[in-house]
């Protein structure tokens, strides 16, 4: 296998017999006509199985989300050693959630983030399959900058359910409590009282943050994934094109995923959960540029990479989870359309 043959394509080349294309092929594929399903689906049922299978791994990531959350907000805008750290690593992180929040407790937010994973996964997959069956992903680059795009288009999407997502995680019990709390009842009662007092644009507020963290991160993720997948396969760890050797290049390609976005990541939560006024307008950040410069002089460098070791953790188990349940859902469709002529 090439390193460069495709970009987190878990199987470049011709699939087993097992195995169905995945979202990410490999680069030098033959281009399609447009309008033509390159996997034997359309776009618009692409849309619907990426939601749901995105779905369905949030189920099982969305602890360390919580956990990430709380870790990014810990002692925001406070130097280093200045402020109390209920929660500690992530495991520790873990343990603190559960005493303060009980099990539950780590899955805050869950219903927000089905629906954030479904907007965003499922308009992400919509404009890769229309951009696969275009040939643009056939060009140099075109996987890459295809999946930047359409992550950035189904982040914006998704912002305001990723707003509500992160005021919910944030919410706890005063003597744990880190970033502002805002409070909410519930899912749906975050969205009323956002809506009743800042209007439709205020369930866009932060998405200057979310657009380029998607973006980065799935530039990143498909530049490196099947380069650390092929590294783990030729050093005959796991068997080629196992989900095994998947899982693995996963967490390799999630190192330098996690490095690279983290910092979003962080810029993104904060602008997210910071309280405003009457008006919208942020009262500790006045954007994103302007957030990543206050976080760095107040909190240093390292005050970008609150969090890294939940994003890094979760990066790995997410993406194969999504691949694998995004294939699976695959072949139930396909087995299910009449056969061709």
């Amino acid at each position: 296998m090439a390193a460069g043959a495709g970009a987190l394509a878990p199987f470049p080349g011709p699939p087993p017999a097992s195995l169905h294309e995945f979202p990410y092929p490999p680069q030098n594929r033959p281009r399609v006509a447009r309008g033509s399903p390159t996997g034997g689906v359309p776009p618009a049922i692409d849309l619907v199985l990426g939601a749901a299978a995105g779905c369905l791994a949030c189920v099982l990531t969305n602890p360390l989300e919580v956990v990430k959350t709380r870790l990014q907000l810990q002692g925001e805008l406070q130097p280093p050693g200045t402020y109390p750290r209920p929660y500690r690593g992530v495991l520790r992180a873990v343990g603190a959630v559960c005493r303060a929040d009980g099990l539950r407790g780590l899955q805050k937010g869950l219903a927000a983030g089905l629906l954030y994973q479904g907007l965003m996964n499922g308009v992400r997959f919509y404009c890769y399959s229309h951009a696969e069956d275009a040939g643009w992903t056939g060009y140099p680059g075109g996987t890459v900058a295809a999946g930047a795009v359409a992550g950035a288009v189904g982040a914006f999407v998704g912002s305001p359910a990723y707003l509500v997502k992160t005021h919910l995680q944030a919410q706890t019990l005063a003597a744990v409590a880190v970033g502002h709390q805002h409070n909410h009842e519930g899912i749906s009662g975050a969205f009323e009282s956002i809506y009743k007092q800042h209007g439709v644009a205020g369930l866009w507020r932060g998405v200057t943050g979310a657009v380029p963290r998607v973006a980065v991160g799935s530039a990143a993720q498909l530049a490196t994934f099947t380069s650390a997948k092929d590294w783990v396969c030729e050093r005959q760890w796991f068997a080629e094109g196992s989900w095994a050797a998947v899982l693995a290049g996963g967490m390799v390609s999630g190192v330098a995923v996690a490095v690279t976005m983290t910092p979003f990541d962080v810029v993104s939560t904060r602008l997210y959960n910071q309280p405003v006024d009457a008006d919208g307008t942020g009262k500790l950040y006045r954007g994103f540029l302007d957030c990543i410069l206050q976080i760095s002089s107040k909190e240093g460098l390292l005050g970008l990479y609150k969090g890294i070791g939940a994003v890094y953790l979760r990066l790995g188990p997410h993406t194969v989870l999504s691949l694998f349940f995004w294939d699976e859902l695959r072949k139930m469709v396909q087995h299910q359309q009449p056969p061709g002529p």
